[in-house]
């Protein structure tokens, strides 16, 4: 290997940065997110016992999973960290949706993400396929966490030119 090598990574990844980061049980609030059971989870409920006679307060979290619905609970005491998600939302505009399910996007840089499928909520799934029927410009939102991708919501901004 010598010097006059030129090295080029192809990456998209962050650095090798964690996908989660601690957070004290005691500083999670509602609307919150938290990982439970190796899931992303936004927080629904969260209620605090009192010290018992070994000394530690517990929270007891409630969280929905942001990616299947599923309802997920756990309890951890207030004084220990548990894992929150990096939870990012990225807005993209909708370019064609293939036949097995798949989107086309345009991302910010003007290439396109190809990788996502449809969601599978019933009313979101109808709205971008007739939107898209309409040929209306349709933005979706992306929600980002622990590695998994989906689209959770969409904003129509006006027809086509």
């Amino acid at each position: 290997m010598s010097d006059s090598e030129d090295h080029h990574f192809e990456s998209k990844a962050d650095a090798g940065a964690s996908k989660t980061f601690p957070q004290q049980a005691g500083t999670i609030r509602k609307n919150g997110y938290i990982v439970i059971k190796n899931r992303p989870c936004k927080v629904v409920e969260v209620s605090t016992s009192k010290t018992g006679k070994h000394g530690h307060a517990k929270c007891h979290f409630v969280g929905i999973d942001i990616f299947n619905g599923k309802k997920l609970e756990d309890i951890v005491p207030s004084s220990h960290n548990c894992d929150a998600p990096h939870v990012n939302r990225t807005d993209y505009q909708l370019i064609d949706i293939s036949e097995d399910g798949f989107v086309s996007l345009l991302t910010e840089s003007g290439g396109t993400k190809d990788d996502l499928k449809l969601p599978s909520e019933e009313p979101l799934l109808t709205q971008i396929k007739e939107g898209f029927a309409e040929g209306k410009d349709l933005i979706v939102t992306v929600m980002s966490a622990m590695g998994e991708e989906q689209i959770c919501a969409l904003k129509d901004i006006g027809p086509k030119n």
